[in-house]
């Protein structure tokens, strides 16, 4: 796991880069993977902003980088 500030943000490798969620299929810039707890599990999110749109979130292990 990557390292983890006070505020529950991951260092993640591809902050900041053209990401892909395997979920939706969508493509966007990684802005952020946050660890929330819910219902007493720890789970980590990924924020992902499209060039175009409305941000979405999904499981953090849905994302990999963009072809």
């Amino acid at each position: 796991m990557n390292p983890v500030d006070a505020e529950g943000r991951e260092d993640h490798p591809l902050l900041h880069r053209l990401v892909r969620d395997i979920a939706s299929r969508g493509e966007g810039e990684l802005t952020a993977v946050v660890h929330e707890r819910h219902g007493g599990r720890l789970i980590r999110i990924a924020h992902i902003q499209p060039a175009n749109g409305i941000a979405w979130s999904t499981a953090a292990d849905n994302i990999g980088p963009a072809r």
